[in-house]
């Protein structure tokens, strides 16, 4: 029985965390929609997060997503926590502003001693790299890595990553459409039209909005993961957007979310059984997952170097991990239950897949 919606007792947490997210209330509107509600989607597995999306869309395809990428709409790059994401693109240059700079502070030492990208080291490499895609033309990674090496700049020992990671969180490039399986590279100001500046206080601000209405309820520790600034900013945005957002306290903790979207559109018999992408923001968007992790799974579902695995939410709890594979009859899932599944339980999976197979616009079994 789902809980009520009018109550935060802890197991109702994972029950607004799947509307507010728009995994049990998704939109009818585009994938820009989705990603600028969530502020971002992490975004290192490209078709994870083509799923994270479609999944938050009513009879959205994989195709749609992709030309959301190619119309500019959306953009992957590295706005914050060293991460690659998804962010709508009137967002990114406001967002790698308030958020990269302090990853690129951070990591200044570290790069420099572990790959020799100190100043003069990257400024070579921005140069390079500047003029490979000053005609505007997508370029696929490993065709910049050709570029860097015939410039005398190495791209061994994921020194690559670094130079282009570096350069996109400078706001100088970011990632364009897939070039077959590879992923393109672009200059930002090409890419991305111009859009207003905001100031630090304002970019807090939206930040603090924008997180609490897409992850909400959630705490101020769960924003300084998830944003990777400081409590003290994470406190400012919060202490910004309090104006728009209720509190709710569950022991020593004050939980923050929009009561907008739960008044708009709580649905207690929204389906129970979702089949969520790796990295998905339901799990990776919080400091503390309990409210959908069992601490005992964790250890089954985010490894040890941080990956977290695709998994079967039933009733807002982490139940199970899925896989997916293509073969010539088209997606085959796997499945590795958690714990003892029952049959409406199973079934309910079978629906999600089918879910997966008209995104995919491929036939699908569970195996």
């Amino acid at each position: 029985m789902a809980p009520n919606p009018k109550s935060l007792l802890p197991d109702g947490l994972a029950f607004h965390r799947l509307h507010n997210q728009r995994i049990a209330l998704p939109i009818s509107g585009g994938p820009g929609e989705v990603v600028r509600h969530l502020g971002a989607v992490q975004a290192q597995d490209y078709q994870s997060a083509l799923w994270a999306i479609g999944l938050r869309i009513t009879d959205a395809t994989q195709a749609d997503v992709e030309q959301a990428i190619a119309n500019r709409e959306i953009v992957r790059t590295w706005p914050m926590r060293g991460t690659l994401h998804l962010v709508a693109a009137a967002d990114v240059r406001w967002m790698l502003s308030l958020m990269a700079t302090r990853v690129i502070a951070l990591n200044a030492a570290r790069i420099e001693r572990e790959f020799g990208l100190d100043t003069k080291s990257l400024a070579r490499c921005r140069k390079v790299i500047t003029r490979a895609l000053a005609d505007g033309q997508p370029q696929t990674r490993s065709s910049l890595y050709a570029t860097l090496e015939q410039a005398a700049q190495s791209t061994s020992a994921q020194r690559s990553l670094h130079i282009l990671g570096q350069l996109a969180q400078e706001g100088i490039i970011c990632q364009g459409p897939r070039i077959g399986k590879q992923p393109s590279f672009v200059l930002l100001d090409a890419w991305v039209p111009k859009s207003a500046d905001l100031s630090r206080e304002q970019a807090l601000g939206e930040l603090g909005l924008r997180y609490f209405r897409g992850h909400g309820p959630a705490t101020v520790q769960d924003l300084a993961w998830w944003s990777g600034l400081t409590l003290k900013d994470t406190q400012a945005a919060l202490a910004l957007a309090k104006p728009f957002l209720q509190q709710e306290s569950i022991g020593d903790a004050t939980y923050w979310f929009d009561p907008g979207i739960t008044a708009a559109g709580m649905n207690p018999e929204a389906a129970a059984t979702y089949l969520l992408p790796a990295f998905d923001e339901y799990l990776v968007g919080y400091k503390d997952r309990s409210a959908a992790l069992d601490p005992a799974h964790t250890k089954q579902v985010i490894g040890v170097n941080g990956i977290f695995a695709s998994n079967i939410v039933i009733e807002g709890r982490v139940s199970g991990l899925w896989k997916r594979g293509m073969d010539k009859q088209g997606a085959a899932l796997s499945i590795t239950p958690l714990r003892p599944l029952k049959k409406h339980e199973r079934a309910g999976i079978a629906a999600a897949a089918q879910r997966i197979g008209r995104f995919l616009d491929s036939p699908v079994r569970v195996l």
